[in-house]
């Protein structure tokens, strides 16, 4: 396994354990985090705010993980399932009432160094919409 596939291993292992510090251990300081249909957080505190945000609004779990790297090991992808359960409403989203969802998702990545350094996440908010409000 290269480097780069470990690092992504590492990150997407401590999503899974709800662990944000380990998380934020495998990115840049000045990472670039890019979510569809969202604005860019740029550095370490920006992305230490989402992932907060995140932990308190949503509780999540990555199925079926694939993680995909360039030669190089400067550039990854993975695809992955999004398990999921809305737990606080988030602002301009429909109203949060424990509502579960199951959503296809992937993920861009730039690495530098053995870190992430930019991270660049897709799914179909129309999608996660409709099974939150159904």
């Amino acid at each position: 396994m290269s480097q780069a596939e470990i690092t992504l291993a590492a990150y997407y292992a401590a999503f899974n354990a709800g662990d944000p510090t380990g998380m934020l251990a495998l990115v840049t300081d000045d990472v670039e985090h890019r979510v569809n249909e969202g604005g860019i957080r740029r550095g370490r505190e920006k992305f230490a705010e989402f992932c907060a945000h995140m932990g308190v609004s949503y509780r999540e779990q990555l199925h079926d993980l694939v993680i995909f790297t360039s030669p190089d090991g400067t550039r990854g992808a993975a695809e992955f399932t999004v398990h999921g359960e809305y737990l606080k409403t988030d602002p301009g989203l429909p109203e949060a009432r424990g509502q579960r969802y199951v959503l296809p998702a992937g993920a861009f990545f730039d690495l530098r160094e053995g870190k992430i350094a930019r991270i660049t996440t897709f799914y179909n908010l129309s999608d996660w919409v409709a099974m939150v409000s159904a």
